[in-house]
């Protein structure tokens, strides 16, 4: 189904049947959050900021005794395959989380779905179990998974192999930033599962080295985040590659005015599922940093980093020269820090990435868009270094911290006036 050869001869059948307007088609590159977007994004980003009221950024962490969810089913409940059942296990999964709990028998049913719910409630598998099961039980259906960035595509391919192991299901990933010969020969390998970035994907459409015609299911992660980075066009064009019958799957963390629209757009009778938890991110200190000028701004980022307290640390900036320039200012002052933005290329995303996980760094300085998907479990401060540009954007931010029972913090700093 995706190989080149194939690919090809069936992209020219389809663009025999459109329309002859030329439709322009921007590499994954020059796009906001990839390379050579970013600058771009950003400054848009920037003049749409929106006034927070300083009072939003101050919190003290409440820790509640909640009670522990209880699930309706079992992981033997859903039948999965023994050989995926085996990789759950193996993965220290002992029952569903609610999101999971929810939506893998209605996933498993064929149905289309929305599922509501924020990140770190175990979403991936919530649409990875039961699509690997229906791709190892049934070998003419295929399958892609898009996601918003590389690094949450690239996290969602290593969940999708470990539930998959022993299985034989083949895979490729289609992220910017990597070879693109290096990915045609893996499409030319026949995968059943892709799992891409929608620019990435459509460069590979264009270039008709990839054919959807044959996609039986089709998972959108983070649909939100999607649209924030104007990812609706390439969206939408490659919905326009695959069958009309596919049973489609969107994540997203909210579901309102845009959104549903497009979703109900994109899907058939879907089954809408909420599972939103820790909205309002009650485990995570939350505090100003005022400042008078940058000399100032940055001997304050510096008192915070030397707090006894402090663990893996990520620091949020607007743009990638910012970021540049306060990972540069942080080094020289003997702190282990490193960076990543749309500019950096995959390989040096995911080895800064690494050395965080790895205890070799301790400060990832970052772009919102660039630190999507990063899945580091103890983090210990979030610093707004630059101010987000919304109120979500701010929740999405300080929830990398204050994570499985622990107790996070998060700084935003502001401009005295």
């Amino acid at each position: 189904m995706y190989t080149a050869n194939n690919a090809g001869a069936r992209a020219s059948t389809r663009s025999s049947s459109r329309s002859s307007t030329p439709v322009r088609l921007p590499s994954d590159r020059r796009r906001p959050g990839n390379t050579g977007g970013q600058l771009r994004g950003a400054g848009r980003a920037l003049r749409n900021k929106k006034f927070i009221h300083p009072s939003k950024f101050i919190k003290t962490a409440t820790v509640t005794e909640k009670s522990e969810y209880v699930s309706v089913n079992t992981f033997s409940d859903f039948s999965l395959d023994s050989r995926i059942l085996a990789n759950v296990l193996a993965k220290g999964y002992n029952n569903p989380s609610p999101i999971q709990d929810k939506t893998i028998p209605i996933v498993m049913q064929g149905r289309d779905l929305i599922g509501i719910a924020n990140t770190g409630t175990g979403k991936t598998a919530a649409f990875a179990l039961p699509l690997i099961h229906d791709l190892i039980h049934a070998m003419d259906h295929h399958a892609i998974i898009m996601a918003p960035t590389r690094e949450l595509a690239q996290q969602i391919q290593e969940e999708c192999l470990a539930f998959s192991k022993n299985c034989g299901l083949r895979t490729a990933l289609l992220i910017g930033g990597a070879s693109m010969n290096m990915q045609i020969r893996d499409l030319r390998r026949n995968p059943r599962l892709v799992i891409g970035t929608p620019g990435r994907i459509k460069d590979h459409l264009k270039q008709r080295t990839l054919s959807l015609s044959g996609i039986t299911t089709a998972v959108l992660d983070e649909f939100d985040r999607m649209l924030d980075m104007g990812f609706i066009r390439d969206i939408t064009s490659i919905f326009s590659a695959m069958p009309t019958n596919r049973q489609t799957l969107f994540f997203s963390a909210t579901m309102e005015g845009e959104i549903e629209k497009h979703v109900r757009s994109f899907s058939h009778d879907a089954v809408t599922v909420s599972v939103r938890e820790n909205v309002t991110v009650d485990s995570v200190n939350q505090d100003v940093v005022y400042y008078r000028a940058r000399e100032e701004k940055i001997d304050k980022l510096h008192d915070l980093l030397i707090a006894k307290n402090r663990g893996k640390t990520i620091i949020f900036d607007d743009t990638k020269h910012s970021v540049e320039r306060l990972c540069k200012a942080l080094v020289s002052r003997g702190f282990k820090a490193d960076r990543i933005h749309g500019n950096k290329s995959q390989a040096q995303r995911t080895r800064a990435i690494k050395r965080l996980k790895e205890n070799e760094i301790d400060i990832l300085v970052a772009t919102d868009v660039a630190a999507r998907g990063i899945d580091v479990a103890d983090i210990s401060h979030v610093i707004n270094y630059s101010q987000p540009n919304t109120y979500e954007d701010y929740v999405h931010r300080i929830g990398r911290t204050g994570r499985a029972g622990n107790t996070g913090n998060a700084y935003t700093f502001l401009e005295k006036e």
